[in-house]
C-alpha cells in the first residue's frame, strides 16, 4: 500500500477511535451506571457535558473530511501520482486532523485554543488543494 492509502486508513480508523473513545465511553458509562437510558441519546438533542459536545463534533468534523481525503487519495491512486511530497502531504493530514481533534475534544474552547484548533483544520485544507493541483500537473503535464 502507498503511504497516502494507510494515512487514509489511519483517517477512517482515527474516525472510528475518536466515535469510541468518547461519545462511546461517556454514553456506555451512563447507561451502565444507570444514570441515562438508552432511549434518551437523541440525535437532534444533545445534551451532556461540554467535552462531550465538542467530542460529537470533532467526531462529525472527521466524518465530514473523510469522504474529501478519500477521493483524494483514490485520485492519486488512479492518476499513478507519487512522490515523496505526495507523502509528507498525507502524512501531514492524518497528523493535523489527530491534533485539530484532540484540541477540540481535550480544551475549554477559548479564542486561543478555537484559533489554534483552526490552524490544524486549515493545513488540512491547503493539504487536500495542494494534493489536487499536484495530481493535476501530473495528469495534464506528465511531471
Amino acid at each position: 500500500m502507498t503511504v497516502p492509502t494507510w494515512m487514509l486508513l489511519g483517517f477512517a480508523l482515527w474516525t472510528v477511535v475518536l466515535l469510541v473513545a468518547t461519545v462511546g465511553v461517556y454514553r456506555w458509562s451512563r447507561i451502565l451506571t444507570g444514570r441515562a437510558a438508552i432511549r434518551e441519546f437523541r440525535e437532534y438533542r444533545i445534551e451532556g457535558d461540554e467535552w462531550y459536545k465538542r467530542a460529537m463534533r470533532a467526531h462529525a468534523n472527521c466524518v465530514e473530511n473523510l469522504p474529501v481525503f478519500g477521493a483524494i487519495v483514490f485520485a492519486l491512486h488512479a492518476s499513478d501520482t507519487h512522490s515523496p511530497l505526495v507523502n509528507s502531504i498525507s502524512i501531514m493530514v492524518l497528523v493535523a486532523r489527530i491534533v485539530q481533534s484532540l484540541i477540540h475534544v481535550s480544551f475549554v474552547q477559548t479564542n486561543l485554543v478555537v484559533s489554534l484548533r483552526f490552524v490544524f483544520f486549515f493545513v488540512q485544507i491547503i493539504s487536500f488543494f495542494w494534493l489536487a493541483l499536484i495530481i493535476l500537473r501530473h495528469v495534464w503535464l506528465g511531471a
